[in-house]
Formats: structure tokens, C-alpha cells, sequence
């Protein structure tokens, strides 16, 4: 089971990448993508659909930029060196996550709807640290919207 400890550990990462970045403002992974410009965290988006994502920067920027995205993590200069938010459906999210063990990534987040049971269940038993499932402040289970902000600080990448 995921602990406040687990999501502080996460942060620890020198770099981020979210699985399912989007430029639809509406997606939670455009949503979750934002969040971590808009705390200036280094996040690479991974969408294999399309060369760029479009988002806000931090403030007080306030005109929308492009984001090159990634195919996959295979693509990520430092692998072993980021955590990977994940915002993509159950079936997709098991592809991922055996790209993550291979690779040897050091931390998922997997965002509520990410993961069914069998996925979880999967994760836990195969990698090394996995923030997911019943937990965090909010109603749905752990997630960057509720959780990030004081794990993050708590790892000292925001300032208190």
C-alpha cells in the first residue's frame, strides 16, 4: 500500500515524465502534465500520437507553449533517473509498466482509473516503488492533483 512516504520518495527523482500527456485541457493528462510545469518540476510528456503537447507554462508566463512529447520511455534520456506519472487505461498502463521494469525506472504514480486490481496487484509485486490505490487525501486514491504538493515539498523540490 502506497504511504505519504512512498509519494515523498517519488519526488525524490531528478526528473519527471507523464504517460498520457495531453493538450486536451479536459484529460487529466493534460491536467496532471500541467501540474508539474506549473511547479516547475523537469517533466518530459510521453504520447506516442503526437510530436507535441501544448500547455501553460509556470506563471507568469501566460501564453500557452508547445511541449515536444516522447513515444515512450524508452526515449527518456535518463530513465533510471525519473518518476513516471501514468494516466492511461488499465490495459495500457500494464504495457507501460513492463517498459518501467525493464528500463529500470525508479517510481510510478498511477493515477486513479489507471489501474484495475490485476495491475496494481502486478506493479507491487514488480517494482520498486508504486504510489497507487486507496490512500492520499482524496476520495479517489492517490493522486498528483491532491497528494503531489505536499509530497513534493516533503522531498524538498517546493518550497515550504
Amino acid at each position: 500500500m502506497a504511504t505519504e512516504a512512498t509519494a515523498k520518495a517519488f519526488f525524490t527523482s531528478p526528473y519527471f515524465a507523464v504517460v498520457g500527456a495531453s493538450s486536451d485541457p479536459t484529460k487529466f493528462g493534460h491536467k496532471i502534465f500541467t501540474w508539474y510545469t506549473h511547479h516547475t518540476l523537469p517533466v518530459t510528456p510521453i504520447n506516442p500520437s503526437t510530436p507535441a503537447i501544448k500547455a501553460f507554462p509556470p506563471y507568469p508566463a501566460l501564453e500557452i507553449q508547445s511541449y515536444p512529447t516522447l513515444p515512450n520511455l524508452s526515449s527518456l534520456p535518463h530513465p533510471t533517473e525519473t518518476s513516471v506519472s501514468i494516466i492511461t487505461p488499465p490495459k495500457v498502463t500494464m504495457k507501460v509498466l513492463q517498459e518501467v521494469k525493464e528500463l529500470g525506472i525508479p517510481g510510478v504514480w498511477l493515477q486513479p482509473g489507471s489501474f484495475d486490481d490485476e495491475v496494481l496487484e502486478w506493479a507491487r509485486k514488480e517494482l520498486k516503488m508504486v504510489v497507487a490505490g486507496d490512500g492520499g487525501r482524496g476520495g479517489e486514491g492517490w493522486c498528483v492533483l491532491v497528494d503531489g504538493e505536499k509530497a513534493a515539498k516533503q522531498a524538498g523540490k517546493l518550497k515550504l
